[in-house]
């Protein structure tokens, strides 16, 4: 075995392993946030020193490539921003610091063998290495008046039981049709079952379950609004970003298998997207609690989200990676705000936004700029991300989902330009001016940057997601034709439309016509 190839888990895994026997003492809080700083960023420098490396490892279950690589970046990063933004951990039980950290790091070294699993049972495994981290982390919230930890860890272990179940039920009818768990073997025999077989839809459908629990997209939102609020606002900024980024991951890979012609199961999924917008943006208007609202407006991000996975094509995929990324972002810059608002870890509403931009411009404006991306207003990256999506779809001809996403859309500015205007309203009653450490301005501004530059250049990350999405299409590819490398060449050459100059370049043109026309849409 490569050991290049699976560096970012051994390094999540070294983390975990250091806190766990760091825990065994009585460390200080900043010697945690330091050591669990290093080795996140250890893990993204991991994750970027790999990329580009391809191989199989355990008997072929995992398969490390381009795709893989990305997520693996993304989450590795993300873990670093959510340890950074809360760097005194204000809402957790001080002599549960060591414990936190240790799960986080499990829950992300879940999340990145996920991206590379492409085993059925690899990737259930892989999901409740995550879930079971959560689970334990969700209820870590210093007891205040009320108890709400209690209950949304609760809600979130039920919910996510039962995800769990239907999906591995879903599991036992795909492995029963198609005889085999390896995506590789499924991915040629499921668009024919998808076609003839109902039993088949009802499969997938339920094995997606899963992952539209983690994605919080409906009919699995149901658990969303109560976890935000009732957990710790270190935990809700966690469980709001990484594990949809996870979750992206594989249902890409899962609904990719289906073929690309739209049939009964697509249009199942296209209704799920829908409903999740609209429930989403309505119920998010009447919400006073601002985790709450970004519970909510998670939901209907999860539809959007789904738009362009239904895509099946080039710029959906790629849309819906850059967009998940942007999404991680832009929320992050809230709950920024919020934990900074907070000191004493308590719940925001509206009212304690009011005059925000007297007390700190910076958080009023890294709010305004995180509403203003996540409403989809030029030039931030959810506009940008939500523009690219649209046009995926109206390329795929799904022009009525694209005009309820529109709708939804402009219903979504509405509740998100609220909470701007409370920050910049003059406050009935004075507060406090607060003030912001070097570091932790920095990564305000940082988080700012990366929100309005990444809207205004998406080219890079683009390509690199571009390219993400070639690798799973040449992995089924080489399923088909072996490993004959000149082939996979010409295929990466008539996917990317590069020049590709070879003897065997008019076959390789007519194997991709006839074999990839089922994942890839070159209308």
């Amino acid at each position: 075995m490569q050991i290049t190839l699976f560096l970012p888990e051994i390094v999540l895994t070294f983390m975990v392993l250091a806190f766990f026997f760091v825990s065994l003492g009585k460390p200080k809080s900043g010697f945690l946030q330091g050591l669990a700083l290093v080795l996140s960023a250890a893990a993204i420098l991991a994750s970027v020193v790999t990329y580009g490396q391809e191989g199989s490892l355990f008997l072929d279950v995992y398969r490390v490539d381009a795709f893989s690589q990305i997520f693996k970046v993304l989450i590795t990063f993300g873990l670093f921003l959510v340890i950074y933004l809360a760097p005194k951990l204000t809402g957790i039980e001080k002599n549960l610091h060591p414990e936190f950290y240790l799960f986080l790091a499990l829950s992300s070294l879940g999340l990145v063998m996920l991206s590379s699993a492409v085993e059925l049972l690899t990737i259930l495994l892989c999901l409740e290495i995550s879930s079971y981290a959560i689970y334990i982390i969700i209820p870590l919230r210093k007891n205040h008046e009320h108890r709400e930890q209690m209950e949304a860890g609760i809600k979130y272990i039920l919910f996510g039981a039962a995800a769990t179940g239907v999906t591995l039920y879903g599991m036992s009818y795909i492995f029963g049709l198609a005889h085999t768990t390896y995506l590789d073997g499924l991915v040629k025999v499921l668009p024919s079952l998808i076609q003839s077989q109902p039993l088949a839809i009802i499969g997938m459908i339920m094995m997606l379950c899963g992952f539209f629990y983690k994605l919080a997209l409906f009919p699995m939102h149901f658990w969303t609004p109560d976890v935000y609020e009732g957990a710790s606002n270190e935990t809700t900024s966690f469980v709001a970003t990484l594990p949809k980024v996870g979750a992206v991951a594989l249902l890409i890979r899962l609904v990719s298998l289906t073929g690309v012609d739209l049939g009964q199961f697509t249009w199942i999924l296209a209704t799920f997207a829908v409903l999740s917008m609209t429930l989403g943006n309505l119920s998010a208007l009447v919400q006073n609690d601002i985790k709450r609202l970004l519970a909510y407006s998670s939901i209907a991000h999860a539809g959007y989200v789904m738009l362009g996975i239904l895509c099946v094509n080039e710029l959906g995929l790629s849309s819906a990676i850059y967009y998940i990324a942007g999404y991680m972002l832009m929320n992050l810059a809230c709950f920024y705000v919020i934990y900074n608002i907070a000191p004493s870890g308590k719940n925001v509403s509206f009212v304690d936004l009011k005059g925000l931009y007297k007390n700190s411009p910076l958080l009023a404006f890294a709010l305004a700029v995180g509403a203003f991306g996540m409403a989809g207003i030029p030039p931030t990256i959810g506009f940008t991300g939500k523009f690219l999506i649209f046009t995926g779809a109206i390329n795929k001809g799904l022009y009525a989902l694209v005009i309820l996403a529109v709708i939804n859309a402009g219903i979504s500015a509405f509740y998100y330009l609220k909470m701007v205007r409370a920050a910049y309203s003059t406050s009935g009653t004075p507060m406090a001016k607060i003030n912001l450490g070097f570091s932790t301005s920095l990564l305000g501004f940082g988080l700012i940057l990366a929100i309005i530059l990444l809207g205004i250049f998406p080219q890079s990350f683009i390509e690199l997601s571009r390219e993400a999405i070639v690798a799973i299409f040449l992995f089924f590819c080489a399923f088909f034709y072996g490993n004959n490398h000149s082939f996979g060449h010409c295929c990466m050459a008539e996917i990317l439309k590069r020049p590709q100059i070879t003897k065997e370049s008019v076959k390789c043109r007519e194997w991709i016509h006839l074999i990839l026309r089922l994942w890839i849409d070159r209308e």
